[in-house]
C-alpha cells in the first residue's frame, strides 16, 4: 500500500479527572501530567504507540487525539489514555482538585476503556490525499446532545444543501442508533428508514447516533454514547460527549458540518445535570461558564497526511459565532428564569440527582391521604373489599342501594313523590297507543305532534 493511501485510526478519549474551584477547567500541572505520557509514545525510530497526538480541554474535560495504525479497541492504545489519565488524577489530588478522577469509574485497566467512564470516540479509514475531519468536544451535556446537529447534517436538506447536490450523499447514508439503556443498537439507511430516526430522535436520554457511514461503508461520523450513570449506578458527573467527523469530497463539507451547530438547541445537563438549557459553541480550551454551566461545544478542524495532524483551527472562533453565542445566552436567561419547573428541568426519571428527588418526594407521599367524599374514595374502596370476599354480583346490588335510603331518609321519599305522577303519565299515554294497530298508531301520533307545534 502506497504511503498516500495509508489506513489510519484516529483515536479520541475524553475524561474528567479534575477541575480548578470545581467544574471549569483543569490545570495547567493536571495538563502537563497527560502530555508527560502521551508525548514519549510518539513513534521515532520506529518504536512508538502513536503516529501523532494532540491535548486539550472543553470545559473541565480534558480530550487526548491520538493517530495510529492498531485499529479500534486496541488494548495500548487505551490503556496509553487510561495510563495519562491516572496519572493526571494524582496530580489532581496533589493540587486539591474539584473531583479528583470523577471519570475513572473502575480501580484498574481491563483492556478498554469504554464502560470505565472516559469517553471514546474512534475509526479506521483509507487516508485521502487530502484528510480533512473535525472533532467536536462538549461538557455539561450528554451524548443525545449531538443528535440534533447530527440530524441537521445528514438528514435535513434545509440545514445542508449537499444532500441535494452531493451524488454521494443524496443517495442516502446509514446511521448507527444506539439504545444507550439497553446497550443495543441498529442500522437506519436514509432515506427509507427517516420517520423511525426521526422517532428515535425525539429521546435523546436514551437514543444516540454512534456512527454514520456512506452506502459503500466508507466511514463518516463517530461519536461516544456511554452514560456514566448506567455505569456506576449513580450519578457521577454528565457524559460530555466526543465525536470525529470527517468532511469534504464524498462527505458534508467542513462549513455544513459546522453550520449544524448555528442554532443552540435545548440539550439535557447544565449544573446538576438535571437542566434543559441551550448549546453553546465556544472557543478551544474554554473553561466552563459558572452562569449555571451552559452546555458548551468546541470545534477542533484537522487536515492529516500520513497520520501526521495539521492544525487544529479553531472552528468557532470567528466572529460571527460571537452572535450564535449570544442566542444561547439569551435563550439560558429565558429557560433558566422559569426555575425548577419542568421543562425548564428534566422529567423525574432523568434527573441526575434522583435520590434527592425521591427523598422529597418521599415526604410528600407520605403526607398524602384520601379526599373526603371524593366519588373514587367511596365506590372504588367498597368493590375492591366486596370482590375478594364473593365473586358473586347479586350481593352487591342490594348492598349499594340499601345505604341510599337509610343515610337520606327525608330526601329518598320526596323524590318518587315528585317524579311518579310524571312518569307514569306520560307512560300511560304510549302503551294505549301502542296497543292499538299500527295505522292507529300513526294516526294518533300525528294531532300529538301537531298539538305540540
Amino acid at each position: 500500500m502506497s504511503s498516500d493511501r495509508m489506513k489510519i485510526t484516529v483515536t479520541v478519549i475524553k475524561a474528567d479527572v479534575g477541575g480548578i474551584g470545581g467544574h471549569t477547567r483543569p490545570s495547567d500541572g493536571l495538563l502537563n501530567a497527560v502530555r508527560n505520557i502521551v508525548r514519549p509514545q510518539m513513534v521515532r525510530n520506529g518504536k512508538g504507540l502513536l503516529i501523532d497526538s494532540y491535548i486539550g480541554y472543553c470545559g473541565d474535560d480534558i480530550h487526548i487525539v491520538m493517530t495510529h495504525t492498531r485499529g479500534v479497541d486496541n488494548r495500548e492504545i487505551h490503556q496509553l489514555a487510561w495510563r495519562s489519565f491516572e496519572a493526571a488524577t494524582q496530580v489532581a489530588k496533589n493540587e486539591g482538585l474539584y473531583g479528583a478522577g470523577q471519570d475513572l469509574l473502575k480501580d484498574s485497566f481491563s483492556g478498554n476503556v469504554k464502560g470505565m467512564g472516559p469517553g471514546v470516540a474512534e475509526m479506521t479509514f483509507e487516508e485521502r490525499p487530502n484528510e480533512a475531519f473535525t472533532i467536536y468536544a462538549a461538557d455539561k451535556t450528554e451524548p443525545g446532545a449531538f443528535n440534533y446537529p447530527f440530524y441537521r447534517m445528514f438528514v435535513d436538506t434545509l440545514s445542508n444543501t449537499g444532500l441535494i447536490v452531493n451524488q454521494n450523499l443524496s443517495s442516502g447514508v446509514k446511521i448507527n442508533v444506539m439504545d444507550v439503556e439497553k446497550g443495543k443498537i441498529a442500522q437506519l439507511q436514509m432515506w427509507q428508514d427517516k420517520p423511525t430516526l426521526e422517532a428515535a430522535l425525539l429521546y435523546p436520554g436514551r437514543y444516540v447516533v454512534s456512527s454514520v457511514y456512506t452506502r459503500d461503508n466508507q466511514p463518516i461520523l463517530a461519536a461516544s454514547t456511554d452514560r456514566l450513570h448506567n455505569i456506576a449506578g449513580k450519578y457521577v458527573g454528565k457524559d460530555d460527549p466526543i465525536c470525529i467527523i470527517r468532511t469534504q469530497k464524498d462527505f458534508p463539507a467542513t462549513e455544513e458540518v459546522g453550520a449544524a451547530f448555528n442554532n443552540p438547541h435545548l440539550v439535557a445537563g447544565n449544573t446538576r445535570g438535571s437542566h434543559h438549557v441551550p448549546l453553546m459553541p465556544v472557543k478551544l480550551n474554554s473553561p466552563a461558564s459558572i452562569n449555571y454551566a451552559i452546555p458548551i461545544v468546541s470545534a477542533l478542524v484537522f487536515s492529516m497526511h500520513n497520520g501526521k495532524l495539521v492544525g487544529p483551527v479553531d472552528g468557532f472562533a470567528s466572529a460571527d459565532w460571537d452572535y450564535i453565542r449570544q442566542i444561547a445566552v439569551e435563550r439560558t436567561i429565558a429557560i433558566r428564569s422559569q426555575g425548577f419547573v419542568h421543562p425548564a428541568t428534566l422529567v423525574p426519571s432523568e434527573l441526575e440527582y434522583a435520590e434527592g428527588y425521591r427523598a422529597r418526594m418521599n415526604v410528600l407521599w407520605s403526607k398524602m391521604r384520601p379526599i373526603p367524599n371524593s366519588k373514587d374514595h367511596q365506590f372504588h374502596h367498597p368493590k375492591q373489599q366486596q370482590r375478594p370476599q364473593n365473586n358473586q354480583r347479586p350481593p352487591q346490588q342490594p348492598n349499594v342501594s340499601k345505604p341510599n335510603p337509610q343515610t337520606q331518609k327525608p330526601v329518598v321519599p320526596q323524590k318518587p313523590v315528585d317524579i311518579s305522577p310524571i312518569k307514569p303519565v306520560k307512560r300511560a299515554k304510549k302503551p294505549h297507543q301502542t296497543k292499538t294497530s299500527t295505522t292507529q298508531t300513526t294516526e294518533t301520533k300525528k294531532p300529538q305532534y301537531s298539538e305540540s307545534k
